[in-house]
């Protein structure tokens, strides 16, 4: 499955296959039960204290499958892929906290 980008979607590649992360509300909300205030997680990251376990636990909430993988596997994804190739679907995402998905209102 690919992302579909105009949903606010990303992907990232993990275990040798790409995986969706969809930020849907109920995935939103399961990450702020977890990590705090979603506007405090992006407030961290725009001064880049953002925390790697909190990063795979954005990904977690959000992936469209998590039958696909284990949290470790993403963990382990996300750390093979290094910080720099996360900053983008990172930023998807932080991007769908922030506006909410194109189109909608």
């Amino acid at each position: 499955m690919s992302a579909n980008g105009l949903r606010g979607e990303a992907s990232l590649a993990v275990a040798g296959r790409l995986i969706t992360l969809r930020p849907s509300f109920s995935a939103l909300v399961a990450a702020e039960e977890e990590l705090g205030p979603l506007f405090a997680l992006v407030e961290r990251a725009g001064d880049g204290r953002l925390a790697l376990t909190e990063i795979v636990s954005l990904f977690w909430h959000c992936l469209a499958d998590q039958s696909a993988i284990t949290r470790e596997q993403l963990g382990e994804g996300v750390m093979q892929n290094g910080i720099v190739a996360s900053a983008k679907p990172l930023r998807v995402l932080l991007g769908q906290i922030l506006q909410g998905q194109a189109g909608s209102g």
